[in-house]
């Protein structure tokens, strides 16, 4: 699996929103490999958008269509300073990655230092995070070459979501969360409060 992550400020998140409505009525039905797309705005204009393919190689022939380049063109003016992009080809999905159902997602970002041993300590939390927070539907991690990753984190609601963090962590739970959190830097937080959850294929 691959996906690619972009984001940037926009000048105006509803001529921003059209332009994306537009790439799902007009080439998503031919945008071969394409899996699913999460994508929101925060509340100073900034979009996030997480958009997973089979493979690299699914989405480098989709970027190469002449009506992909021609819609990036449009969606490409509205963003006021350029847009930013991460390909990851390290890809992971939790509990079934993205949901319809999500009417709150958190994106988190920074740079892990030691991805081995944080997919360790995932891999040993797993079951334990998700009994303490059934209010999480489902997560995605992604990780490109520099190590930069992007997780999005699907909630049905913002209020659930602030309840579920709030609660106290089991003691070998909170070992395990803040030894990953001393891997990672430069961790910032960005709150999409009306996503869209797209395709959701595969």
């Amino acid at each position: 699996m691959f996906m690619q992550i972009i984001q940037g400020k926009v000048r105006d998140t509803a001529a921003a929103q059209a332009c994306l409505d537009r790439w799902m009525l007009e080439l998503a039905p031919g945008a071969t490999g394409w899996l699913g797309t999460t994508h929101g705005f925060t509340d100073d204009g900034t979009l996030i958008a997480a958009v997973r393919f089979d493979s690299r190689e699914s989405a480098r022939t989709n970027s190469e269509r002449p009506d992909q380049s021609a819609w990036w063109e449009d969606m490409a003016t509205c963003f006021s300073e350029g847009a930013t992009f991460h390909d990851c080809d390290d890809v992971q999905l939790l509990l079934g990655g993205g949901t319809p159902d999500a009417g709150f997602v958190q994106v988190i970002q920074g740079r892990v230092r030691d991805r081995a041993r944080a997919q360790a300590i995932l891999d040993q939390s797993a079951q334990m995070l998700h009994d303490h927070r059934p209010d999480v539907l489902g997560a995605t991690i992604a990780v490109d070459a520099d190590g930069i990753f992007t997780e999005t984190v699907c909630f049905s609601s913002e209020p659930a979501a602030r309840e579920g963090e709030a609660k106290p962590m089991p003691p070998q739970l909170r070992d395990m969360m803040a030894e990953e959190m001393s891997l990672l830097d430069d961790v910032a937080y960005f709150d999409l409060r009306h996503p869209t959850m797209s395709g959701m294929r595969g």
